[in-house]
């Protein structure tokens, strides 16, 4: 399974359940993405985990709720699939919730935001949208 949907799904299974940290398995996608949700300030952190059972590791992501308990990511929709790949070039990326959420764009370059990827000029596969 690609490890970039795989944190994705994790994470909105486990804002689902009302968990304030959840586990992932640990890739450079993986933290990739975590460090723009940090950055962007969908999580509050992450950590890396030393686990046994995988030899990989894992990362330990701590989620972010408001003071009301609503949690900071109410958006998480997987755009491309293995079945149905979506690609824009830089004038057509989405603005997600009007410019408040993010795309999580793949492209040459790696990971980005669609913020970064218009600021770099450069498309690519659109991952998933986050708000």
């Amino acid at each position: 399974m690609d490890p970039v949907v795989d944190t994705l799904v994790r994470l909105k299974n486990a804002q689902t359940a009302g968990h304030h940290a959840v586990k992932v398995p640990k890739s450079k996608a993986s933290e990739r993405l975590l460090g723009l949700l940090r950055k962007e300030g969908f999580i509050d952190s992450y950590d890396a985990v030393k686990d046994p059972s995988t030899p990989q590791g894992e990362v330990m992501v701590h989620l972010k709720y408001y003071g009301n308990g609503r949690p900071a990511m109410t958006l998480i929709k997987k755009i491309s699939k293995p079945g149905r790949r979506v690609y824009s070039k830089v004038n057509e990326l989405p603005k997600v919730m009007s410019g408040l959420g993010i795309a999580i764009v793949s492209t040459s370059s790696g990971l980005m935001t669609d913020r970064e990827a218009r600021k770099r000029k450069v498309g690519g596969e659109v991952v998933a949208l986050i708000g």
